[in-house]
């Protein structure tokens, strides 16, 4: 990390919000294979149990869905890749409709504390996440349960957050679900972040889950924070980030903004 922060962008799935993105790619495939495409499983080396919460980590998460579909594809050898790419991206988007419409997405506590403890500070903070559904989740989490006492009376006084203001009005620009013609690794989403915030990549954090957005952070000559909440340091890891932590709790913001992350 280096000192001289003035940015913050977020991930939005696995960092601020537990979102059933994963559930809903499991789901539609397992659906398809059922009964669509039944009589193509002998040909793959797909089975249910072999579409894990890893997997899903290292190929799908972070990618726009397109991107997403494909990789799961390729990745079970399902044959006419190209022919059912838009099948199972419109099914896994009507089974996430259907979960998000039922209420099954929460906001992550230590995201939202982070978020807050960093705008205290004066960062200018954006979202940035290649789901098109990002922008309705985040207005729809109320601040007021999150913050600390002593941030809420912070937020009071400097008036930053009004009362029942919501996760997206914490942020001062909202890229996600962007069209761009290049998805996560490739930096484009947040180098557009980092220009809607009027910041220079190098003095930008990057908050992310995903290897996919760790690699598509650094591309773009910005600070990766790493949130493995999945367990999966090591690929967070490889894939560039300056720091890892399992829960954002664990980041020390005064030395997060000093440059020394949380030693």
């Amino acid at each position: 990390m280096s000192p001289g922060l003035l940015g913050a962008i977020f991930d939005v799935d696995g960092v601020l919000l537990a979102t059933p993105h994963e559930r809903a790619w499991r789901e539609s495939l397992q659906d398809l294979m059922g009964a669509d495409w039944a009589d193509l499983v002998t040909a793959t080396d797909y089975a249910p149990e072999r579409f894990t919460s890893a997997l899903y980590q290292e190929l799908i998460a972070g990618k726009p869905r397109f991107d997403g579909a494909r990789a799961a594809l390729e990745h079970f050898r399902v044959p006419e890749v190209d022919a059912r790419v838009l099948e199972y991206a419109d099914a896994k988007q009507a089974r996430l409709m259907e979960l998000i419409k039922s209420g099954a997405f929460a906001a992550f506590p230590d995201g939202v504390r982070f978020a807050l403890a960093l705008k205290m500070r004066g960062l200018r903070l954006a979202a940035a996440s290649s789901s098109k559904n990002a922008r309705d989740l985040l207005q729809q989490v109320r601040l007021a349960p999150y913050p600390t006492p002593q941030i809420e009376n912070e937020l009071a006084v400097s008036q930053h957050v009004a009362s029942g203001a919501t996760l997206l009005d914490l942020m001062d620009v909202d890229v996600s679900g962007r069209d761009l013609p290049h998805g996560k690794p490739h930096p484009a989403i947040f180098l557009l972040a980092a220009e809607e915030l009027g910041l220079a990549p190098a003095v930008c954090l990057v908050v992310e889950d995903a290897p996919a957005g760790i690699a598509a952070a650094k591309a773009g000559g910005m600070a990766a924070l790493g949130v493995a909440r999945a367990g999966d340091q090591a690929l967070l890891s490889a894939a560039g980030a300056d720091l890892v932590v399992s829960t954002l709790d664990e980041v020390d913001v005064e030395q997060l903004m000093a440059g020394r992350g949380s030693d």
